[in-house]
């Protein structure tokens, strides 16, 4: 055996011993961690069973806690008052011929109403309120060794006595009737009535075997209804100006609203009202009294744009208890705020629901442009044209008053060479009086009047007014499209911008642009036709306003407003600029002229207000020179 043998033996014998030395070691810290973790095992499984024994003892305690307080609370309340507590919320739905409304056991209130003639601006099927948001409660207390337990009969599941819940094709109501047992012998009851082609719903609350659980301290009942306004037209902003809670006092034509606000807003009403509505812009949820109610509150939330929600309604109401009441007769009315349907309940006056104007722009709306509006309706479907032949229609009407605003206009544009002689002759202030009355004796013998051109425009203002008031609050245009735009109740839009701009938006309305260079149109005429007649530097203010300050306004004031609006003051417009070139074509100024001079040949007789003026401009004359 050679050394390097000897070498390579010693170096495996090292090599051998020295891993049995290791892998001893390692045995034994691997033993000693076994032993430490199953120590830990034993002091977690002791602490785990301690754990276990004590979540058992509580939910055991919970257990009889909670059978404890239903023991106590059946006790409270009787055994089959206790009974209506549980249950399973089961809806059930009746359609007549314009909605399908859903009833729910829980509660036994109207749960959604979808009106079956309306879309939302989605397309999707209009609901007015859905059920995760409707609320109905009436609130009473009882007796009889319940020690005046309150009730809210929202907490109660009712009893459904309807088993069938189409409606019947020959006959034209049906009656659903939802049962709260109270006692063997006692119950109330949900009567709902629904007519076969009417949005409003009959709503009887009746109490049977009531009087002796009834509390004899109680006066009154209290009711509170809520639910969310969704957001059903395109424009937010829009829709949320229109939206509010509106109420009205019995006897009273008129009706009284919450206003409008971007937030929140509540008023405690301390007096009988008749009904509260939860309006929005087209449609509304109204809750009517037979008998009135006796006072109430009434608050609403706004959301905030793109939740898909306008507001969150509610109204607390009380109505009238004694020992004789036996039953409340309510109604509901779930509709569209059309001023033909509404005008149907014309006792009740919620057609001022729709927002026509009061005094002459009200009568304006009511009497001249919806059954103008109307009667074009039943012939033509495009109401694109029908705002045109509207407009054409108003026009006729006001053209005599156009034109003697023209003539107006005209006889002082003739006269300026004569006006600017007295300007010269009379230059001092102290001389202003004279200046005065020769220019009225001017007027007079030319047949002229500076304020003659003023009055047709200033009569025809609150026709303007009207229109303002009518397309916005008009349901008939809401869905109806017309060339680019989809919707005349809401505004048009071409191009929508990357950015919202302040005051105007984030999109282009072309109906609103077009209008808005039709009035700087027809501005620049009448600027040309006045400065004719109006030296100064008043002007200058002139021409800017009218030029360039008011397109301007209108163009970001109108650009989220309605589309049927603009568009029709754009027909306006176009059709008052081709009257003026119409007017110049008719009206000969040299024949105008020469008869104006002839007319101050003639003698002329001052009028009782003539004379009048010119003896109080004497007095002050004279008043003058004594100073």
């Amino acid at each position: 055996m050679d050394k390097n043998t000897l070498l390579g033996l010693l170096i495996i014998a090292v090599i051998l011993f020295g891993f049995s030395w290791f892998n001893t070691k390692k045995q034994r810290e691997f033993d000693k961690q076994q032993v430490q973790m199953l120590d830990s095992i034993e002091r977690v499984s002791k602490v785990t069973e301690q754990e276990t024994d004590s979540v058992l003892f509580t939910d055991v305690n919970d257990s009889l806690k909670t059978a404890q307080a239903e023991q106590a609370l059946e006790q409270h309340l009787g055994h089959t008052l206790y009974q209506a507590t549980k249950g399973t919320e089961t809806f059930y739905t009746v359609e007549n011929d314009v909605m399908a409304l859903t009833f729910s056991n829980k509660g036994g209130r109207v749960s959604s109403v979808v009106l079956k003639d309306y879309k939302t601006y989605t397309g999707t099927p209009l609901e007015l309120f859905a059920d995760s948001s409707a609320h109905f409660d009436l609130s009473f207390f009882i007796k009889q060794g319940y020690n005046d337990a309150q009730i809210q009969t929202s907490e109660y599941y009712f009893t459904p006595l309807t088993t069938d819940w189409s409606f019947p094709e020959n006959e034209e109501q049906k009656e659903i009737t939802l049962r709260l047992t109270v006692d063997s012998a006692s119950y109330i009851d949900y009567v709902y009535t629904v007519q076969r082609d009417s949005y409003m719903i009959d709503f009887d609350v009746r109490f049977v075997g009531m009087q002796q659980l009834l509390s004899p301290t109680q006066s009154d009942m209290e009711i509170v209804w809520q639910n969310i306004g969704p957001q059903n037209e395109k424009g937010f902003d829009n829709e949320n100006n229109y939206t509010t809670i509106a109420y009205n006092f019995p006897g009273d034509d008129g009706i009284e609203e919450l206003g409008i606000s971007k937030e929140s807003k509540e008023e405690t009403i301390n007096a009988k009202l008749k009904w509260v509505a939860f309006k929005q812009q087209f449609f509304s949820s109204i809750f009517i009294a037979e008998d009135d109610f006796m006072n109430g509150s009434v608050r609403y939330t706004t959301f905030a744009p793109g939740e898909g929600k306008i507001k969150n309604f509610h109204a607390q109401l009380s109505v009238p208890y004694t020992q004789q009441t036996d039953q409340y007769h309510f109604n509901f009315y779930f509709g569209p705020n059309k001023y033909s349907v509404l005008k149907h309940y014309n006792d009740l006056h919620i057609q001022k629901l729709v927002p026509l104007g009061g005094w002459i722009i009200g009568w304006i709306n009511r009497w001249i442009v919806i059954p103008t509006f109307d009667f074009l309706g039943k012939y033509i479907s495009n109401y694109g044209i029908i705002i045109l032949l509207l407009t054409i229609f108003i026009k006729i009407l006001l053209s005599p008053l156009t034109y003697k605003s023209y003539l107006s206009t005209a006889k002082m544009r003739l006269l300026k060479p004569d006006i600017d002689k007295l300007n010269e002759k009379y230059p001092k202030p102290e001389d202003a009086m004279k200046k005065q009355q020769a220019m009225l004796a001017l007027y007079k013998s030319a047949g002229a009047n500076p304020m003659g051109g003023c009055l047709p425009l200033l009569i025809q203002f609150p026709i303007l007014i009207a229109m303002f008031r009518f397309f916005p609050a008009s349901i008939e245009l809401r869905g109806k499209s017309f060339l680019w735009a989809d919707d005349l109740s809401s505004y048009d839009s071409i191009l929508q911008l990357p950015f919202n701009i302040p005051f105007y938006g984030d999109h282009v309305s072309l109906f609103a642009l077009l209008m808005a260079v039709s009035v700087f149109i027809s501005s620049k005429i009448n600027y040309a036709q006045n400065a004719a007649t109006t030296a100064g530097p008043q002007m200058f203010g002139m021409k800017f306003m009218m030029l360039y300050l008011m397109p301007l306004m209108l163009l970001f004031w109108f650009n989220n407003y309605s589309s049927g609006l603009s568009y029709y003051y754009l027909v306006s417009n176009i059709i008052t600029i081709g009257q003026t070139y119409g007017f110049r074509f008719i009206v000969n100024e040299e024949k105008l002229h020469q008869r104006m001079k002839e007319n101050a040949k003639k003698p002329r007789k001052m009028s009782k207000f003539q004379q009048r003026y010119e003896e109080m401009m004497k007095q002050r004359e004279q008043m003058m020179r004594r100073r």
